[in-house]
Parts: structure tokens; sequence; C-alpha cells
């Protein structure tokens, strides 16, 4: 054997051995796989050892991974992308919702009392029934309404032994029928009283006799909430496992929970100590629950080394939402002279909760829909960040929804380093009856504006704000690029000069929000060193035609180099 002969077996020889020695668990390939990795936009093949990535790149190059016990993932033609993040949920709501009386599919109010009257026939007389996701505007046919909010009156009369309470679908209003309103002593409670206890911070609907017609909105459900009585571990065991499910069924990888209570992250430890914890969570502590806020401040963020519960945000709620005209405007609803919504909490508590979460490493995410209330927000961190060391930018505070802004404030979010946490399939549910809250001149100007955002150097980051919308992400990346509701209305979208590209949209989903998160440097992307969590989907959702975008489904999903979920 010659010199040359000796030196090309010498290197298979070392090629094999390095195979032998250091191959990967998992190989994945046969498909389009983008990766978000600007240097490396899209692969052929993927290697993963452990829970993290050690390889993208071409089929050819794979092969020296590939040993004789590395699993092998064929996508057979489908598509693969990072792990997509839900950047704002709810995540017990979601079990929750599936527990509870599910209302998100009623289109009619005769139904909604088809369903009280079903659960009355399932409950024990003077059992609480509790449902959510009613949402007047999008229902068919006339009904009794009170600025155009139905009034109790049909529940009523189907549960008269069992107190009702139906939370609108985005969370901010709701419908006690008549034995919960006894219950409560609504009736006692004239409306000077009402004002007066609940301080301008929400709102008992009445009609013109003065009677209350079972709408409660903001602070006012809290009238209401007082009296149901509270939920078991055990309930609340099974509700996390069904949002879970419900995450990894639908390509989630990651989760930021908008809004915890400490019941609820001591149940996420119990279930990370467990290993049932099947999806990563960035969680908000709820700001509003002001013993728990200090004490968490005084503690400091938990920061998981094995990123699955990584806690270091704060929750705040500036306003209500525009369906149930609680969104704080700067000038009345146009379809309600003379309201501008509700201030949700003081002004000076959004700047003092700044302060103190940025000077104790906290980020602060505050939900914030109207215009009015957007721009108080803003004011409070600009304020804040003037008084403290670090730079805005290194901060990432957040507004949670930012949906309608005034022209003059959407710069600012660029400027601040502030990231807008929006929901696009929010803008496809709502644009259709939201015209008729704000008008055409403010719609136009300022509503659901991604492009001018983006424009202006800001972050958007991505989310259902599940159970308010389906927690699939498929319909909001649809409606990010199309700008369509779900049945595909109008041809060229609301606004279409607004709509996020493709790219644009991916990116909300995956490195953006994980940048949303502080954590850009592992997961967001498909590179080397990074997570191994990715979504494969049955189509490519970069290229296929928009009106097919619809019909993909998330056919597989994995988490740290694991399959978790998988069609069958």
């Amino acid at each position: 054997m010659g010199p040359r002969s000796l030196l090309i077996l010498l290197v298979v020889i070392l090629a094999s051995c390095q195979v032998r020695r250091d191959p990967a668990a998992l190989v994945i390939r046969g498909g389009t796989i983008y990766t978000m990795d600007e240097s490396n936009p899209v692969v052929e093949a993927v290697a993963i050892r452990g829970d993290t990535i050690v390889f993208a790149g071409s089929q050819d190059e794979m092969r020296r991974y590939i040993g004789k016990d590395t699993e092998i993932i064929e996508l057979d033609g489908k598509t693969m992308t990072p792990g997509f993040i839900e950047s704002h949920g709810h995540l017990m709501e979601t079990g929750y919702k599936e527990l509870n009386l599910d209302l998100s599919a009623v289109t009619t109010y005769e139904q909604l009392i088809r369903k009280v009257k079903e659960a009355v026939g399932r409950a024990a007389p003077g059992q609480w029934i509790v449902g959510r996701g009613w949402h007047q505007d999008k229902w068919k046919g006339d009904f009794p309404q009170v600025n155009g909010l139905p009034v109790h009156d049909g529940i009523s009369e189907v549960s008269p032994e069992n107190p009702v309470f139906l939370e609108h679908a985005s969370g901010h209003a709701a419908l006690a029928n008549d034995n919960a309103m006894v219950l409560a002593g609504i009736y006692a409670l004239t409306p000077a009283h009402t004002t007066e206890l609940l301080k301008e911070k929400g709102e008992v609907l009445r009609d013109k006799e003065g009677h209350p017609t079972g709408i409660f909105i903001e602070r006012g459900m809290e009238l209401i909430t007082r009296f149901i009585p509270g939920s078991t571990p055990e309930r609340d065991a099974q509700a996390l496992e069904l949002a879970l499910a419900a995450c990894l069924r639908n390509g989630i990888t990651s989760f930021h929970d908008a809004g915890a209570t400490q019941q609820n992250i001591e149940l996420y430890q119990s279930f990370l100590a467990s290993g049932k914890l099947s999806v990563r969570l960035y969680v908000m502590i709820d700001g509003g629950n002001r013993d728990m806020f200090y004490r968490w401040m005084k503690r400091g963020p938990r920061i998981d080394p094995d990123n699955m519960l990584t806690i270091r945000a704060v929750k705040l709620s500036a306003d209500g939402a525009l369906g149930s005209r609680g969104a704080w405007l700067l000038e009345p609803y146009a379809d309600r002279p003379g309201h501008v919504g509700h201030e949700t909490l003081p002004m000076d508590t959004v700047y003092k909760t700044a302060r103190i979460a940025a000077e104790r490493g906290f980020q602060l995410c505050t939900h914030a829909i109207g215009d009015r209330a957007n721009r108080e927000v803003l004011n409070q961190y600009e304020r804040a960040f003037r008084e403290v060391d670090s730079p805005s930018q290194q901060l990432r505070f957040r507004i949670e929804h930012a949906q309608h802004l005034d022209e003059a404030d959407i710069p600012r979010f660029g400027q601040l380093g502030v990231i807008a946490s929006m929901q696009p399939i929010h803008m496809s549910s709502d644009r259709p009856w939201a015209i008729d809250r704000l008008g055409p001149e403010r719609i136009a100007e300022g509503a659901y504006v991604w492009q001018k955002l983006l424009q202006s150097g800001a972050r958007i980051v991505n989310g259902t704000d599940t159970p308010v919308e389906p927690i699939n992400p498929v319909t909001c990346f649809y409606a990010a690029v199309t700008r369509k509701t779900l049945e595909g209305k109008p041809a060229e979208g609301y606004e279409p000069d607004q709509k996020m590209t493709r790219e644009q949209a991916l990116r909300s989903y995956t490195i953006d929000a994980a940048y949303a998160a502080f954590e850009e440097d592992i997961k967001g992307s498909i590179a080397p060193g990074k997570l191994a969590d990715f979504t494969v989907f049955s189509r490519d959702i970069m290229t296929v035609p928009e009106d097919s975008i619809l019909d993909t489904r998330v056919v597989m999903t994995i988490v740290g180099g694991k399959v978790v979920y998988e069609e069958h």
C-alpha cells in the first residue's frame, strides 16, 4: 500500500473514530428548515446532543454526526422552524377554559342560554356555573342589550337555583345571573354606592331604571368573584396539565405567562420538580398583588439554569378591553359618547413599579390597549428610565397589546426600547367591529400598526392571549401576514400597508420573542449551542399561498431534543 493510500485510510479511520466517539443523539433531516439565524437562514439538517443543537447545515455535512445509536427523524418534505414562543398568554386560564364552560364558539344569545341550561342540568342546586369566551360583537342576530352588551334575563330564567358568572372573551367584563347578583348583594347597591366602591376603576352596567343588567366591567367583576368558591389543588393541577398539552399540540415550546399568582408559581415549581413541566415558562408575577410584588422584589429574579421555569417579570394592567369599552382612550368612544373607558390603576403605581422593578432586575410588562393608556404607560416608563442606572434598551420593558396608539406615541416604542407585545389574531377577530368603537380615522392612524412600529425601530412579539383567542399559532401567523379575518375578508386585508412580511411574523414568534424574555442567546433560532426546541408544520408557511396558510397543521413539537407531541 502506497503512502497516499495509507494517508487516505488514516483520514477515514480518524473520521470514523470521531463519529463513534461523539455522535449526535438525534438528527432531523429531509425537509425545509428555517433557522432565523441570519448567517445561515435555511438548512437541510440539524443534529442534537442532549438538549442542545450541535450542527445545522447540509445533509452531506450531517453524516459525520450519525453513529450507530443516533435517532433519525425524517421530515419527508415538511417544514421545521425554531420552537414557537407564546409571548402573551394565561396558562392556568387556558386549562380552566377546558374544565369550565367554554363559550368561545357561541354565535347567538340563544345559544348562550342553551349552554347555561345544559350546565344547570349537570350541576347540583347552589353550585356555581362559571364560564368564559362569549363575545357579543361576534353574535348573529339581535339580542336584548344595554349599551351593546347582553342583559341577564335569559340566563337567569334557566338558572334559578344556580349562581352563574360568564366572563367575556377578553376577560375584562362578565355577565352574571340574578342568583349571583342576589348572593353578592348587588341589588342593595345604589349607583352612588357602586361608584364609591369601584372608584371609577370599573362599572356595574344598569338599565334606564337603574337596575343592574348583569354586566360587570373591570374591577366591577370583583363584586361577584369574591363570592365564587376557590379552586382545589387537584383542579389546579388538572388545569395545568390540560394547558401544557394544548401548548404542545399547537407547537408552543415556550410560554410567557402574563400574570401568575403565588399559588400558580408554586404549582409550576411542583411540576418542575416532578418532571411534568413540559413547556418552558417565562413567568410574569401579578403586580396587582402588592404583597406578592414586594416579596419578589426582596427575593429577586429566579433564572432557571435548566431553562424551564424563569421568573423575572412583573405584569400590571393599565386599562380594560376595547370590546367592553374599557380600553382607556384620549377621546370618547365613537359608539358611546362621553365615555373614554377605564384607568384600572393609578399611573403613579406604574411609575413606582417601574422604578423598583428596574432596580431589582425585573422586567415590567403592562397591559395597555387604548391610546390614552399607552401614552400614560410610556410616560411612566420614560420617567422611571431617567432615574435608574441601566439604559432603557437593556431593561426591555414591554407594553402588552398596544392595540390602539396615537400617532405621536408610535416612535416612542423604538426610542425608549419598549417592546410591543401584540397579538395579530386580535386584529383579525376585532377589526370588523373595532371601527364602531374608534371610527375610521383612529382605526387607520393607530390601530394594530405593525409596520409603523417596526419601521420606527420597535420590536414586536407575537402570541394569542390564550384563552382570549385559541392558542393555535397558525391563525395568528395568518392574521399577521394577511390582516384578514379567518374567513378571508376583506380580500386585500384591513389597512394592508400594515401587514407583516412572513419573515417579520416568524421573527415575532421566535427570535424576537426570545429577546423579549432575555433568552435570545439560548433559544429563538436554530444554531449550534442553542436549545433544541422545534416546531414542525405540515406545509411551508413561508411560501404557500395565503389562502393555504390556515390549512397548515402542527405535526410535531420537540422540546430539548425530545419529541413531546406528534400528530397521529
